[in-house]
């Protein structure tokens, strides 16, 4: 059967087109980087890069591990991952990696084998670090003690060369030397003889050097304890003791025992066994009876995790004289393997930007039995997203059929089945969990397209006002939103700093009192950012609406309160019932019913003589003057707002009654020297004096005035213009106090070329500096602009005379 199996494979070999009989041997250190190259296998095996790519050519190895990996594009082989040979060879002399290079159409293979080289990268390991000997005063010099030695687990000059004590004394040296079979021992000989009374205890190091350049070295604490008269040591009966198990054996089965004699009697003959600490944890699955010496397993075995073990058995006599002998316990295979499937590369999480064809993991199957029990097949569950397909040989490739979407499903649960042959057959299921990465291809999104948030005004500093929200589909930092304030257009100047926004949770503060009278609403664009790379950004409109108070008295703009003496309306004895005396003309900075303003009389020298009409203001002759009237009429106006609590102001009157304007008189003094009964020659010529008077002072003071506003100008100071007002003066008429156009018109009669003129100025009131700056122009100007208020928009009377003719044609539009 065995020469037909090999006339089978002989002939099957020589059928194989361009078979290279001899292999390709080569050699690499031990622990070399990966990528490091070992040889141009194309050119050893007559091949260009060209043909290797060509021909599909690749690396196979029996056990599927791929140590090694082959440079298409060169040709050469290099290192594919860091070789340990003591991991792949154990403590074998020789390691030598065998592989096959396969190439297709037409089908060639080459025999590689290369061969690890030993480096010297371990040290010298003693089983123990503290070792006691009990030696009894009897021992003659030459005695020998047998001592653990040092593993190295390098081979070759880079074991361990030589041992050595430290530091020397003049009782013991070490001995180092081979046994029989090859087996290295290592014993301490006494050099001198023992003397308990004189020195109990001896300590030393014994230190062991490999022959690596430069040399590694390990040691050991030696304690040396001198006892009386047990000159005999244990002898085991083998040397080595070697056993064989099922490893299906249950726990518990006796695998071998060992036996050591002591000639000695009584203590001193009485033999302990126990594992040395030379084999590492080998002993493990095993346990020594202390008295009879027999080996049991402790835990079940498994031939594929290890093919035999390595004991070491040390008996003490009861003096503390010891043996080692060794214990090789070889494990029977079982056919009890079901089909394995090795990862070799696994890409988890995966960016679900990947692009359809991206391999998500790469695994081979084996199965270490044979037959039919070895033959395995691979299925993948269903899947949509994914599909599996063969590499080559036994490596399968999981890999993605479409686009994946993170926010559609976050992860992925792929279940690979293999399954052998056999019967019944053996399967093995691998999962993998695929976790979709998130990539930032989400903005964050404002729950709502814009915002109106209100503040009253007068507001307390950093009042919260509202807030504003946004959510991100992704995750992780690519969801985190942060908010900030933003310029409407990148040219723009930051946003208006009496605004705030909380970037972490979007809340919007009012960082100072604002004034409805200065700013009516505030339109900010407010950011919303993720934390991603690159971040995306999402805007929303956030509209501030001022709400006004009452907080604004009404202003009367006539008849003017500050002239000194104050002026007096004239009217004739001869008016009729309503007839218009005079308009009281107030305005209110404020808004709404905050700025509806009404009159009415609040005092007068005769309440039933006078009417004000409670909306417009005007001053009306409720009855027909009569000659026991007084002359001189006082009258206070009362004007109220319609806000809640009102805010009122009060303006006084004063009206002359007069039989025709050929009588009256300016001055005040000429009306208490009529009183007193003087000519009318005096009067006139008082009068004429006095009105000359006022017309020099008054052309003296207009001269002053311009001169003055002259000099403001040219040393920057702002007079009263557009941008001083407040906008409640500009939108009066919006409020229903006082149109915007209004005006006074004075119409004079024929004749009165000569007559005295009323000049009439503006009243402007001290408005207040705006607090928010919205923006800021070249010149640094607010961008709030304030309704502009014309000097003639709002005129006021000037102490004056005019003829009866004057009066009648004075009108109030």
């Amino acid at each position: 059967m065995a020469t037909a199996r090999q006339v089978l494979c002989l002939s099957a070999f020589l059928c194989l087109p361009h078979a290279r009989s001899e292999p390709m041997r080569y050699s690499v250190a031990e622990e070399a980087a990966s990528g490091s190259v070992v040889a141009n296998v194309a050119e050893d095996a007559g091949l260009s890069p060209a043909q290797l790519s060509a021909r599909r050519a690749r690396l196979a190895s029996e056990d599927g591990r791929q140590h090694f990996r082959l440079d298409r594009g060169t040709g050469r082989l290099v290192v594919a991952e860091r070789l340990d040979r003591e991991e792949l060879c154990g403590q074998s002399d020789t390691c030598t990696l065998s592989f096959e290079l396969l190439l297709a159409n037409p089908l060639q293979f080459f025999r590689v084998e290369v061969a690890v080289e030993d480096i010297n990268d371990h040290s010298p390991v003693f089983p123990e670090e503290r070792v006691t000997f009990k030696i009894p005063e009897t021992s003659n010099p030459g005695s020998r003690f047998p001592l653990e030695g040092a593993r190295d687990l390098d081979v070759g000059s880079n074991s361990v060369q030589a041992y050595s004590i430290a530091p020397e004394n003049e009782y013991f040296r070490v001995f180092f030397g081979n046994q029989t079979g090859g087996k290295k021992y290592v014993e301490l000989v006494l050099e001198k003889p023992l003397d308990r009374e004189e020195q109990a205890e001896l300590g030393f190091s014994v230190i062991a050097v490999d022959g690596g350049s430069p040399p590694r070295t390990g040691s050991t604490q030696i304690r040396i304890l001198i006892l009386d008269a047990n000159d005999n040591s244990p002898v085991f009966t083998q040397d080595v003791y070697i056993g064989q198990v099922l490893e299906n054996a249950a726990e518990g089965s006796v695998v071998l025992s060992v036996v050591a004699t002591d000639q000695d009697a009584g203590i001193n003959g009485d033999i302990s066994y126990q594992f040395s600490q030379g084999a590492g944890h080998s002993h493990a699955a095993f346990a020594i009876d202390p008295t009879t010496g027999e080996i049991k397993l402790t835990k079940p075995l498994d031939f594929e995790a290890a093919e035999k073990y390595e004991l070491s058995v040390r008996a003490t006599d009861g003096g503390g004289l010891s043996a080692i002998c060794r214990v090789l316990v070889e494990v029977v295979d079982v056919n009890d393997n079901a089909p394995e499937v090795v990862v070799s590369s696994f890409s988890s999480p995966l960016p679900e930007n990947a692009l359809p064809g991206t391999v998500v993991a790469l695994f081979a199957v084996r199965d270490r039995d044979t037959g039919a029990n070895g033959k395995i097949s691979c299925a993948l569950a269903d899947q949509l997203l994914f599909s599996l397909r063969p590499a080559y040989k036994n490596y399968y490739e999981v890999v993605t059929v479409s686009t994946l979407d993170r926010e559609e499903t976050a992860w992925h649960i792929l279940t690979v089945t293999a399954a052998d042959a056999g019967s019944p057959p053996l399967t093995t299921t691998q999962t993998f969990t695929v976790d979709i990465l998130d990539v930032n291809d989400n903005a964050p999104v404002f729950n709502q397209t814009s915002y109106t948030m209100y503040v009253c005004e007068n507001n307390v500093p950093t009042v919260l006002v509202g807030s504003v929200s946004a959510a991100d589909a992704d995750v992780g930092p690519n969801a985190k939103v942060t908010y900030s304030l933003a310029a409407a257009h990148s040219t723009e100047q930051p946003p208006c700093s009496c605004i705030s926004v909380n970037s972490e949770n979007g809340y919007v503060f009012v960082l100072r009192p604002l004034d409805y009278e200065q700013v009516r609403q505030i339109e900010v664009l407010v950011s919303a950012s993720d934390a991603g790379s690159p971040p995306l950004t999402a805007n929303v409109t956030v509209r501030l609406v001022v709400v006004d108070e009452n907080d604004n008295a009404p202003l009367v703009l006539h008849p003017s309160q500050d002239s000194s003496p104050p002026s007096s309306e004239l009217l004739p004895m001869s008016a009729e019932a309503g007839y218009l005396i005079t308009k009281v003309v107030a305005v209110d900075a404020d808004s709404g019913q905050n700025s509806w303003l009404s009159y009415q009389l609040l005092r007068a020298t005769d309440p039933g003589l006078f009417a004000v009409d409670a909306q417009s203001g005007e001053v009306q002759l409720r009855r027909p003057v009569t000659e026991k009237d007084a002359t001189k009429q006082k009258l206070v106006v009362l004007v109220r707002d319609n806000g809640r609590p009102p805010l009122s102001a009060t303006t006084a009157l004063s009206v002359l009654l007069l039989k025709d304007f050929s009588d009256m008189r300016l001055p005040q003094s000429s009306l208490a020297m009529e009183d007193e009964g003087g000519s009318l020659t005096t009067y006139l010529i008082i009068s004429l004096v006095f009105v000359s008077l006022l017309f020099l002072a008054f052309t003296a003071a207009f001269v002053t005035h311009k001169v003055c506003k002259r000099k403001d100008l040219k040393g920057g100071r702002e007079l009263y213009g557009t941008g001083n007002l407040q906008s409640g003066v500009a939108d009066a008429a919006t409020a229903g106090t006082l149109p915007h156009a209004y005006c006074y018109e004075v119409s004079l009669t024929t004749g009165s070329g000569s007559s005295e003129f009323k000049f009439l100025k503006p009243i402007l009131p001290s408005l207040p500096p705006q607090h928010c700056a919205m923006g800021r122009s070249t010149d640094d100007e607010q961008d709030f602009s304030c309704g502009p208020v014309a000097a003639e928009d709002v005129p006021r009377r000037n102490p004056g005379t005019l003829s009866a003719e004057q009066f009648n044609s004075l009108s109030f539009n």
